[in-house]
Protein backbone atom coordinates (compact mmCIF):
# COMPACT_ATOMS: atom_id res chain seq x y z
CA UNK A 1 0.00 0.00 0.00
CA UNK A 2 1.45 3.19 -1.13
CA UNK A 3 -1.07 5.88 0.29
CA UNK A 4 0.94 8.51 2.26
CA UNK A 5 -1.16 9.68 5.45
CA UNK A 6 0.38 12.77 7.29
CA UNK A 7 0.16 13.50 11.01
CA UNK A 8 0.97 16.68 11.58
CA UNK A 9 2.15 17.45 15.06
CA UNK A 10 3.22 14.50 17.29
CA UNK A 11 0.22 14.79 19.81
CA UNK A 12 -0.36 11.47 21.78
CA UNK A 13 -3.72 10.47 19.58
CA UNK A 14 -1.34 11.30 16.55
CA UNK A 15 1.72 8.78 17.20
CA UNK A 16 -0.56 6.09 17.95
CA UNK A 17 -3.08 6.62 14.98
CA UNK A 18 0.56 6.56 12.84
CA UNK A 19 1.34 3.72 15.01
CA UNK A 20 -2.01 1.74 13.72
CA UNK A 21 -1.98 3.03 10.32
CA UNK A 22 1.57 1.85 9.77
CA UNK A 23 0.65 -1.53 10.98
CA UNK A 24 -1.75 -1.62 8.47
CA UNK A 25 0.70 -1.03 5.56
CA UNK A 26 0.40 2.55 5.23
CA UNK A 27 3.26 5.10 4.76
CA UNK A 28 2.90 7.28 7.93
CA UNK A 29 4.72 10.11 8.70
CA UNK A 30 4.16 12.39 11.54
CA UNK A 31 5.63 16.19 11.50
CA UNK A 32 6.50 17.89 14.23
CA UNK A 33 7.85 21.40 15.49
CA UNK A 34 10.21 19.99 18.67
CA UNK A 35 13.38 18.21 18.66
CA UNK A 36 14.13 14.45 19.27
CA UNK A 37 14.18 13.53 22.78
CA UNK A 38 12.54 17.05 23.36
CA UNK A 39 8.99 16.36 23.46
CA UNK A 40 6.71 17.18 26.63
CA UNK A 41 6.59 20.03 29.12
CA UNK A 42 8.90 19.74 32.29
CA UNK A 43 6.33 17.95 34.31
CA UNK A 44 4.20 15.31 35.53
CA UNK A 45 1.15 14.35 33.65
CA UNK A 46 -2.51 12.41 34.50
CA UNK A 47 -4.02 10.21 32.15
CA UNK A 48 -6.55 6.58 31.73
CA UNK A 49 -3.82 3.77 30.99
CA UNK A 50 -7.06 1.62 29.40
CA UNK A 51 -6.19 3.86 26.71
CA UNK A 52 -3.04 2.09 25.62
CA UNK A 53 -5.07 -1.37 25.40
CA UNK A 54 -7.40 0.21 23.19
CA UNK A 55 -4.79 0.74 20.61
CA UNK A 56 -2.82 -2.05 22.03
CA UNK A 57 0.70 -0.05 23.48
CA UNK A 58 2.40 -1.83 25.85
CA UNK A 59 2.24 -0.14 29.28
CA UNK A 60 4.97 1.77 30.80
CA UNK A 61 7.16 -0.26 33.51
CA UNK A 62 6.06 0.25 36.59
CA UNK A 63 8.88 2.70 37.78
CA UNK A 64 7.85 4.90 35.12
CA UNK A 65 4.22 5.69 36.94
CA UNK A 66 1.93 5.99 40.09
CA UNK A 67 -1.19 5.83 40.64
CA UNK A 68 -2.74 9.47 41.51
CA UNK A 69 -4.04 10.04 44.44
CA UNK A 70 -7.40 12.03 45.28
CA UNK A 71 -8.20 15.71 44.76
CA UNK A 72 -8.94 18.29 47.90
CA UNK A 73 -11.52 20.88 46.57
CA UNK A 74 -11.44 24.53 48.48
CA UNK A 75 -13.42 27.65 47.25
CA UNK A 76 -11.60 30.97 48.04
CA UNK A 77 -12.97 31.16 51.48
CA UNK A 78 -14.32 27.87 52.48
CA UNK A 79 -14.02 26.38 56.22
CA UNK A 80 -11.57 23.37 56.72
CA UNK A 81 -14.42 21.26 57.78
CA UNK A 82 -16.49 22.12 54.60
CA UNK A 83 -13.70 21.00 52.03
CA UNK A 84 -14.14 18.67 49.44
CA UNK A 85 -12.34 15.22 49.22
CA UNK A 86 -12.29 13.04 46.08
CA UNK A 87 -13.41 9.37 46.56
CA UNK A 88 -12.09 7.61 43.52
CA UNK A 89 -12.56 3.99 44.02
CA UNK A 90 -9.61 1.71 44.85
CA UNK A 91 -10.27 0.32 41.29
CA UNK A 92 -8.17 -0.17 38.16
CA UNK A 93 -11.50 0.94 35.94
CA UNK A 94 -11.32 4.22 37.75
CA UNK A 95 -7.91 4.93 38.81
CA UNK A 96 -5.57 7.09 36.57
CA UNK A 97 -1.74 6.91 36.53
CA UNK A 98 0.91 9.98 36.73
CA UNK A 99 4.09 9.82 34.44
CA UNK A 100 6.10 12.64 32.90
CA UNK A 101 5.44 13.90 29.91
CA UNK A 102 8.55 13.64 28.51
CA UNK A 103 8.10 9.48 29.40
CA UNK A 104 4.51 9.63 28.04
CA UNK A 105 6.33 10.73 24.65
CA UNK A 106 8.97 8.19 24.13
CA UNK A 107 6.49 5.19 25.16
CA UNK A 108 4.14 6.71 22.45
CA UNK A 109 7.31 7.68 20.20
CA UNK A 110 8.57 3.94 20.21
CA UNK A 111 5.26 2.31 20.10
CA UNK A 112 4.93 3.81 16.61
CA UNK A 113 8.28 3.32 15.48
CA UNK A 114 8.08 -0.05 16.34
CA UNK A 115 5.30 -0.57 14.25
CA UNK A 116 6.81 0.98 11.06
CA UNK A 117 5.62 4.77 11.17
CA UNK A 118 8.59 7.98 10.60
CA UNK A 119 8.80 10.69 12.31
CA UNK A 120 10.47 13.83 11.18
CA UNK A 121 11.67 16.84 13.74
CA UNK A 122 12.06 19.81 13.73
CA UNK A 123 9.20 20.56 11.10
CA UNK A 124 7.42 24.13 11.80
CA UNK A 125 3.84 23.59 10.21
CA UNK A 126 2.46 27.23 9.01
CA UNK A 127 -1.14 25.82 7.69
CA UNK A 128 -2.66 23.36 5.31
CA UNK A 129 -2.13 22.75 1.29
CA UNK A 130 -5.83 22.97 -0.24
CA UNK A 131 -6.39 21.73 -3.82
CA UNK A 132 -10.13 23.60 -4.18
CA UNK A 133 -12.07 21.74 -1.06
CA UNK A 134 -8.97 19.00 -0.18
CA UNK A 135 -6.46 19.24 2.28
CA UNK A 136 -3.64 17.84 -0.08
CA UNK A 137 -0.46 18.40 2.58
CA UNK A 138 0.97 20.41 4.99
CA UNK A 139 2.82 24.14 4.49
CA UNK A 140 6.08 24.38 6.47
CA UNK A 141 9.22 26.11 7.02
CA UNK A 142 10.73 23.26 4.88
CA UNK A 143 8.50 23.65 1.82
CA UNK A 144 5.10 22.03 1.02
CA UNK A 145 4.54 18.48 2.28
CA UNK A 146 1.88 16.58 0.08
CA UNK A 147 0.34 13.02 0.91
CA UNK A 148 -3.42 11.94 0.79
CA UNK A 149 -4.82 12.49 3.74
CA UNK A 150 -3.49 14.91 6.82
CA UNK A 151 -4.23 13.95 10.15
CA UNK A 152 -4.29 17.14 12.64
CA UNK A 153 -2.72 17.05 15.93
CA UNK A 154 -1.35 19.66 16.09
CA UNK A 155 -3.59 21.08 19.72
CA UNK A 156 -5.72 24.07 20.48
CA UNK A 157 -4.55 26.60 18.51
CA UNK A 158 -3.72 24.33 15.24
CA UNK A 159 -2.10 25.94 12.07
CA UNK A 160 -3.56 23.60 10.38
CA UNK A 161 -7.41 24.04 11.50
CA UNK A 162 -7.14 27.70 11.82
CA UNK A 163 -5.97 27.81 7.78
CA UNK A 164 -8.88 25.78 6.75
CA UNK A 165 -10.90 27.78 4.30
CA UNK A 166 -13.73 29.67 6.26
CA UNK A 167 -16.72 28.19 4.38
CA UNK A 168 -15.74 24.68 5.36
CA UNK A 169 -17.05 26.24 8.65
CA UNK A 170 -14.61 24.01 10.62
CA UNK A 171 -14.32 26.39 13.86
CA UNK A 172 -10.33 28.05 13.72
CA UNK A 173 -10.32 29.21 17.60
CA UNK A 174 -11.75 28.18 20.84
CA UNK A 175 -13.65 31.36 22.16
CA UNK A 176 -13.13 33.14 25.44
CA UNK A 177 -14.55 30.98 28.13
CA UNK A 178 -13.68 27.78 26.09
CA UNK A 179 -9.79 27.52 26.68
CA UNK A 180 -7.92 27.50 29.82
CA UNK A 181 -4.36 29.98 29.56
CA UNK A 182 -2.19 27.34 32.13
CA UNK A 183 1.06 28.14 33.89
CA UNK A 184 2.79 25.58 35.69
CA UNK A 185 6.01 25.44 37.70
CA UNK A 186 7.43 23.05 40.24
CA UNK A 187 9.29 24.62 43.65
CA UNK A 188 10.54 23.49 46.54
CA UNK A 189 8.78 21.61 49.28
CA UNK A 190 9.57 23.79 52.19
CA UNK A 191 7.70 21.78 55.35
CA UNK A 192 7.64 18.00 56.07
CA UNK A 193 4.96 16.39 54.09
CA UNK A 194 3.68 14.75 56.93
CA UNK A 195 2.09 18.27 58.03
CA UNK A 196 0.71 18.97 54.70
CA UNK A 197 -3.17 18.28 54.85
CA UNK A 198 -3.93 18.52 51.41
CA UNK A 199 -1.76 16.58 49.28
CA UNK A 200 -3.26 17.26 45.67
CA UNK A 201 -5.34 20.87 46.63
CA UNK A 202 -7.49 22.38 44.28
CA UNK A 203 -8.71 25.72 44.15
CA UNK A 204 -11.83 26.80 42.58
CA UNK A 205 -11.94 30.68 41.68
CA UNK A 206 -9.23 31.65 43.78
CA UNK A 207 -8.70 34.97 42.50
CA UNK A 208 -11.12 38.04 42.36
CA UNK A 209 -10.15 39.00 38.61
CA UNK A 210 -11.71 36.41 36.87
CA UNK A 211 -12.54 32.87 36.36
CA UNK A 212 -9.90 29.87 37.04
CA UNK A 213 -8.14 27.21 39.42
CA UNK A 214 -5.29 26.55 40.97
CA UNK A 215 -3.53 23.25 42.58
CA UNK A 216 -1.03 22.80 44.78
CA UNK A 217 0.13 19.26 44.79
CA UNK A 218 2.60 17.99 47.48
CA UNK A 219 5.22 15.03 46.68
CA UNK A 220 8.00 13.49 48.21
CA UNK A 221 10.35 10.25 46.25
CA UNK A 222 13.07 8.94 47.56
CA UNK A 223 15.19 11.22 45.63
CA UNK A 224 13.33 14.97 46.10
CA UNK A 225 10.65 16.48 46.81
CA UNK A 226 8.53 19.45 45.38
CA UNK A 227 5.00 21.31 45.41
CA UNK A 228 3.37 21.46 42.05
CA UNK A 229 1.96 24.58 40.97
CA UNK A 230 -0.72 25.28 38.20
CA UNK A 231 -2.44 28.46 37.92
CA UNK A 232 -5.18 28.19 34.97
CA UNK A 233 -7.57 30.98 34.20
CA UNK A 234 -9.85 31.97 31.47
CA UNK A 235 -8.10 35.21 30.77
CA UNK A 236 -4.87 35.16 29.48
CA UNK A 237 -2.01 36.52 32.09
CA UNK A 238 1.97 36.94 32.20
CA UNK A 239 4.52 35.12 33.55
CA UNK A 240 5.10 38.13 36.47
CA UNK A 241 1.24 38.14 37.02
CA UNK A 242 1.92 33.97 37.68
CA UNK A 243 4.54 34.52 40.38
CA UNK A 244 3.00 37.49 42.56
CA UNK A 245 -0.06 34.94 42.30
CA UNK A 246 1.84 32.44 43.80
CA UNK A 247 3.39 34.48 46.09
CA UNK A 248 -0.35 35.37 47.17
CA UNK A 249 -0.78 31.67 47.56
CA UNK A 250 2.30 31.10 49.64
CA UNK A 251 0.51 33.35 52.53
CA UNK A 252 -1.94 30.20 53.06
CA UNK A 253 -0.02 27.55 51.64
CA UNK A 254 3.60 27.16 53.53
CA UNK A 255 4.45 23.75 51.47
CA UNK A 256 4.66 26.01 48.59
CA UNK A 257 8.38 26.84 47.92
CA UNK A 258 10.31 29.94 46.87
CA UNK A 259 12.94 28.24 44.81
CA UNK A 260 11.69 27.43 41.33
CA UNK A 261 13.20 23.56 40.42
CA UNK A 262 11.08 22.76 36.74
CA UNK A 263 8.49 24.00 34.94
CA UNK A 264 8.04 27.75 34.72
CA UNK A 265 5.91 27.64 31.25
CA UNK A 266 2.60 28.27 29.87
CA UNK A 267 0.22 26.08 27.97
CA UNK A 268 -3.39 26.33 26.20
CA UNK A 269 -5.75 23.69 26.87
CA UNK A 270 -9.45 23.62 25.76
CA UNK A 271 -12.32 23.02 27.88
CA UNK A 272 -14.84 22.92 25.87
CA UNK A 273 -17.54 21.21 23.73
CA UNK A 274 -15.94 18.72 21.29
CA UNK A 275 -15.57 20.25 17.69
CA UNK A 276 -18.71 20.37 15.35
CA UNK A 277 -17.22 19.48 12.29
CA UNK A 278 -14.24 17.79 12.46
CA UNK A 279 -13.78 16.33 9.05
CA UNK A 280 -13.41 17.79 5.15
CA UNK A 281 -11.68 16.01 2.03
CA UNK A 282 -8.58 14.91 3.00
CA UNK A 283 -8.46 16.34 6.31
CA UNK A 284 -9.97 14.93 10.05
CA UNK A 285 -8.65 16.63 13.09
CA UNK A 286 -7.86 14.64 16.34
CA UNK A 287 -7.33 15.33 20.09
CA UNK A 288 -6.56 19.02 21.39
CA UNK A 289 -7.16 20.08 17.47
CA UNK A 290 -10.61 18.55 18.21
CA UNK A 291 -10.99 19.55 21.55
CA UNK A 292 -11.43 16.00 22.74
CA UNK A 293 -10.12 16.71 26.67
CA UNK A 294 -12.64 16.57 29.36
CA UNK A 295 -14.14 19.82 29.85
CA UNK A 296 -13.84 20.45 33.19
CA UNK A 297 -10.48 19.63 34.24
CA UNK A 298 -8.79 19.75 30.75
CA UNK A 299 -7.41 16.14 30.37
CA UNK A 300 -7.10 14.42 27.05
CA UNK A 301 -4.67 12.05 26.27
CA UNK A 302 -6.29 9.38 26.97
CA UNK A 303 -9.42 10.09 25.27
CA UNK A 304 -7.18 11.31 21.78
CA UNK A 305 -5.40 7.67 21.85
CA UNK A 306 -8.71 5.87 22.13
CA UNK A 307 -10.17 7.89 19.60
CA UNK A 308 -7.07 7.18 17.09
CA UNK A 309 -8.52 4.11 16.73
CA UNK A 310 -11.78 5.11 15.55
CA UNK A 311 -9.62 7.52 13.49
CA UNK A 312 -7.18 4.52 12.23
CA UNK A 313 -10.21 1.94 11.70
CA UNK A 314 -11.82 4.35 9.11
CA UNK A 315 -9.23 5.17 7.45
CA UNK A 316 -8.22 1.87 6.82
CA UNK A 317 -11.81 0.90 5.93
CA UNK A 318 -12.26 3.39 3.05
CA UNK A 319 -12.14 1.08 -0.03
CA UNK A 320 -12.21 3.62 -2.13
CA UNK A 321 -8.91 5.21 -0.84
CA UNK A 322 -10.25 8.81 -1.54
CA UNK A 323 -10.65 9.62 2.32
CA UNK A 324 -12.86 12.11 1.35
CA UNK A 325 -15.66 14.18 3.93
CA UNK A 326 -17.84 11.56 3.15
CA UNK A 327 -15.98 8.37 4.55
CA UNK A 328 -14.27 10.47 7.02
CA UNK A 329 -17.48 11.48 8.96
CA UNK A 330 -17.92 7.95 9.69
CA UNK A 331 -14.72 8.57 12.30
CA UNK A 332 -16.64 11.57 13.88
CA UNK A 333 -20.10 9.90 14.13
CA UNK A 334 -18.60 6.89 16.02
CA UNK A 335 -16.63 9.67 18.22
CA UNK A 336 -19.63 11.40 19.42
CA UNK A 337 -21.82 8.01 19.49
CA UNK A 338 -19.21 6.43 21.42
CA UNK A 339 -17.85 9.37 23.69
CA UNK A 340 -18.33 13.00 22.47
CA UNK A 341 -22.08 13.50 22.61
CA UNK A 342 -22.35 13.02 26.30
CA UNK A 343 -18.58 14.50 27.24
CA UNK A 344 -20.10 17.76 25.46
CA UNK A 345 -22.57 18.63 28.44
CA UNK A 346 -19.81 18.46 31.32
CA UNK A 347 -19.04 21.68 29.41
CA UNK A 348 -22.00 23.39 29.98
CA UNK A 349 -21.13 22.36 33.79
CA UNK A 350 -18.21 24.12 33.12
CA UNK A 351 -19.50 27.36 31.88
CA UNK A 352 -21.50 27.59 34.96
CA UNK A 353 -18.49 28.69 36.78
CA UNK A 354 -18.12 31.22 34.40
CA UNK A 355 -20.90 32.81 35.41
CA UNK A 356 -20.68 32.47 39.67
CA UNK A 357 -18.56 34.67 42.15
CA UNK A 358 -16.61 33.35 44.65
CA UNK A 359 -18.88 33.99 47.29
CA UNK A 360 -21.66 32.12 45.55
CA UNK A 361 -19.08 28.73 45.19
CA UNK A 362 -18.52 29.86 48.88
CA UNK A 363 -21.72 29.04 49.92
CA UNK A 364 -22.44 25.97 47.74
CA UNK A 365 -19.01 24.42 49.32
CA UNK A 366 -19.42 25.46 53.10
CA UNK A 367 -23.55 24.20 52.71
CA UNK A 368 -23.03 21.24 50.70
CA UNK A 369 -24.61 21.99 47.65
CA UNK A 370 -21.64 20.62 45.79
CA UNK A 371 -20.21 17.07 47.36
CA UNK A 372 -17.41 14.64 46.30
CA UNK A 373 -20.28 13.36 44.05
CA UNK A 374 -19.27 16.15 41.80
CA UNK A 375 -15.86 16.29 42.30
CA UNK A 376 -14.81 12.92 41.71
CA UNK A 377 -13.82 13.85 38.37
CA UNK A 378 -11.38 11.32 36.24
CA UNK A 379 -10.40 11.41 32.70
CA UNK A 380 -12.25 8.40 32.93
CA UNK A 381 -15.68 10.37 33.51
CA UNK A 382 -16.82 11.01 29.67
CA UNK A 383 -20.05 11.18 30.40
CA UNK A 384 -22.49 13.64 32.07
CA UNK A 385 -24.21 11.06 33.88
CA UNK A 386 -21.25 9.83 35.85
CA UNK A 387 -21.59 13.25 38.00
CA UNK A 388 -25.15 12.30 38.62
CA UNK A 389 -25.86 10.72 42.25
CA UNK A 390 -29.51 10.84 44.17
CA UNK A 391 -28.08 10.86 47.47
CA UNK A 392 -30.26 10.66 50.79
CA UNK A 393 -29.52 14.75 51.06
CA UNK A 394 -30.30 15.75 48.03
CA UNK A 395 -33.25 17.57 49.11
CA UNK A 396 -31.48 19.08 51.57
CA UNK A 397 -29.17 20.68 48.62
CA UNK A 398 -32.15 21.53 46.98
CA UNK A 399 -33.68 23.52 49.48
CA UNK A 400 -30.33 25.25 50.16
CA UNK A 401 -29.62 26.21 47.07
CA UNK A 402 -33.28 28.05 46.71
CA UNK A 403 -32.40 30.07 49.22
CA UNK A 404 -29.81 31.79 47.59
CA UNK A 405 -31.15 33.23 44.79
CA UNK A 406 -28.50 34.58 43.09
CA UNK A 407 -26.98 31.37 42.80
CA UNK A 408 -29.92 29.80 41.67
CA UNK A 409 -30.72 31.90 38.87
CA UNK A 410 -27.45 31.47 37.29
CA UNK A 411 -27.92 27.57 38.14
CA UNK A 412 -31.34 26.81 36.90
CA UNK A 413 -30.88 26.98 33.21
CA UNK A 414 -28.57 24.71 33.28
CA UNK A 415 -30.92 22.44 33.10
CA UNK A 416 -32.91 24.13 29.96
CA UNK A 417 -29.41 24.31 28.19
CA UNK A 418 -28.92 20.11 28.89
CA UNK A 419 -32.09 19.37 27.62
CA UNK A 420 -31.86 22.09 24.07
CA UNK A 421 -28.66 19.91 23.74
CA UNK A 422 -29.49 16.90 23.78
CA UNK A 423 -32.53 17.23 21.60
CA UNK A 424 -29.82 18.71 19.50
CA UNK A 425 -27.32 16.01 19.47
CA UNK A 426 -29.44 13.46 18.89
CA UNK A 427 -30.18 14.79 15.88
CA UNK A 428 -26.60 15.49 14.09
CA UNK A 429 -26.89 14.02 11.10
CA UNK A 430 -25.93 10.12 10.58
CA UNK A 431 -24.52 10.62 7.19
CA UNK A 432 -22.43 13.21 5.57
CA UNK A 433 -24.52 16.36 3.84
CA UNK A 434 -22.48 19.27 4.47
CA UNK A 435 -25.32 21.63 4.24
CA UNK A 436 -27.43 19.60 7.17
CA UNK A 437 -24.11 19.44 9.38
CA UNK A 438 -22.66 23.31 8.74
CA UNK A 439 -26.64 24.02 10.01
CA UNK A 440 -26.80 21.34 12.69
CA UNK A 441 -22.94 22.62 13.88
CA UNK A 442 -24.43 26.34 14.36
CA UNK A 443 -26.78 24.88 16.48
CA UNK A 444 -24.73 22.62 18.55
CA UNK A 445 -22.47 25.50 19.37
CA UNK A 446 -24.85 28.11 20.33
CA UNK A 447 -26.20 25.95 23.06
CA UNK A 448 -22.47 26.71 24.54
CA UNK A 449 -21.92 30.07 22.92
CA UNK A 450 -24.94 31.86 24.24
CA UNK A 451 -24.01 31.87 27.94
CA UNK A 452 -20.96 33.11 27.24
CA UNK A 453 -20.10 36.99 27.89
CA UNK A 454 -20.12 39.00 24.44
CA UNK A 455 -18.16 41.67 25.90
CA UNK A 456 -14.94 38.64 26.73
CA UNK A 457 -15.73 36.64 23.56
CA UNK A 458 -14.94 40.57 21.43
CA UNK A 459 -11.86 41.26 23.33
CA UNK A 460 -10.74 37.52 22.80
CA UNK A 461 -11.38 37.40 19.05
CA UNK A 462 -9.85 40.72 18.61
CA UNK A 463 -6.78 39.25 19.72
CA UNK A 464 -6.27 36.70 16.66
CA UNK A 465 -6.98 39.89 14.27
CA UNK A 466 -3.80 42.35 15.85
Amino acid sequence: MSKKIIVAGAGHGGLTAAALLAEKGFDVTVYERGQKGKLGYDWTDIFDPKALDVVGCPWPSEDKYEWKVDMTFWGPNTKPSSKIRQRVPNDPKEMEIKMERSDIYEMLINFAESKGAKIEYGVNIKGPVMLKDRVIGINTDKGEILGDMVIDCCGCESPVRVGLPSYLEIQKHPKWGEKFHVYRAFYDLPVDIDTVDDLYKVTLLPDAEGPGIAWIASEKTETESHSDLLIGRMDNFTEENALKTAEKYRLTNPQLGTKQTRGGYFTLIPVRQPLAIMVADGYAALGDSAFMTVPIIGSGIGNAIKNSKILADVIANDKTETYSAEVLYNYQVEYFDKMGRDIAPLAIMKLLLTRINQDELTYAINEGILTHYEMTITANHTSLWKFLNFDPNLPKRGIKLVQNPGLLKKAAPVVLDLIEYYIIAFNMPRTYDRVKLINWARKYNHVFEKRLPKDKVKEDEASYKE
